[in-house]
């Protein structure tokens, strides 16, 4: 059977995809974040707040950041529920690098860095509290065996909170917003980054990704119940969260 996934607007073999998305984010990872602010106008900041509320991070709770590399989402976690047990994991090393930096310069301790792949995790079944994953799932190869392994790693009343783009559903809103990311987006990569392919990639793989209702779907499929979701700017930006019971 001749298999195939998205990566970008590209249909290649699950194991191509895998190994290019790692070189598009071992390219990006070094301005990963001064490029989000470039790209969204800073809003991206106030959309990772918003995200740790909804979570609602306490004191003691195992919690797993997935594919939070940089440490974005768990140096929010840490801030917000101080005493919290936070594992940062990433596929990719280089990310994973620039987050330990970034920590090491914060002075924020404690946390745990590992390197590992959504789809398959090595953690115990029933291990964490809650499970974050932002930005990321888009990047996932096979999206419903990550959302399972999400389920299967999460205690009874553990909750899944994920943080990703979406559609907008304002009238005309997404027109603008189109012509923005493919047109400006790749221009500001070659000029911050150095690097205008892994942002068009980074954006083609936002116009691929499942729509709300079709995500959710998905992640009722992975076992979750009480699905939620609360969309931004129309739907651009979309928190999804479930519950394991």
């Amino acid at each position: 059977m001749n298999e195939t996934v998205s990566f970008g607007y590209q249909s290649v073999s699950p194991r191509e995809k895998t190994a290019r998305v790692g070189q598009v984010f071992s390219s990006v990872a070094r301005n990963y974040d001064r490029m989000n602010d470039a790209m969204s106008g800073g809003m991206h900041r106030l959309w990772k707040d918003r995200f740790v509320r909804r979570v609602k991070p306490r004191s003691g709770e195992d919690i797993l950041d997935m594919a939070g590399g940089t440490g974005d989402i768990a140096f929010r976690i840490a801030k917000f529920a101080p005493g919290c047990a936070i594992t940062v994991a990433d596929i990719n090393a280089d990310m994973l690098s620039v987050g330990i930096e970034r920590a090491v310069k914060r002075g924020i301790d404690g946390l745990v860095w590992t390197e590992a792949n959504a789809e398959v995790l090595t953690f115990p079944t029933a291990s964490f509290d809650a499970y974050t994953i932002a930005f990321g799932i888009r990047n996932v190869t096979d999206i419903p065996a990550a959302l399972g392994e999400a389920h299967r790693v999460l205690r009874r009343g553990g909750r899944f909170f994920c943080l990703e783009f979406s559609t907008t559903l304002w009238p005309g809103f997404g027109d603008l917003y189109d012509a923005y990311s493919h047109r400006i987006v790749p221009q500001l990569g070659r000029a911050i980054a150095g690097d205008a392919d892994s942002y068009r990639y980074l954006i083609e793989s936002i116009r691929r990704f499942p729509d709300m209702p079709t995500f959710e779907r998905m992640i009722v499929d992975a076992g979750f119940v009480r699905t939620n979701v609360e969309p931004m700017l129309g739907g651009l930006v979309a928190i999804h969260s479930g519950w394991k019971i």
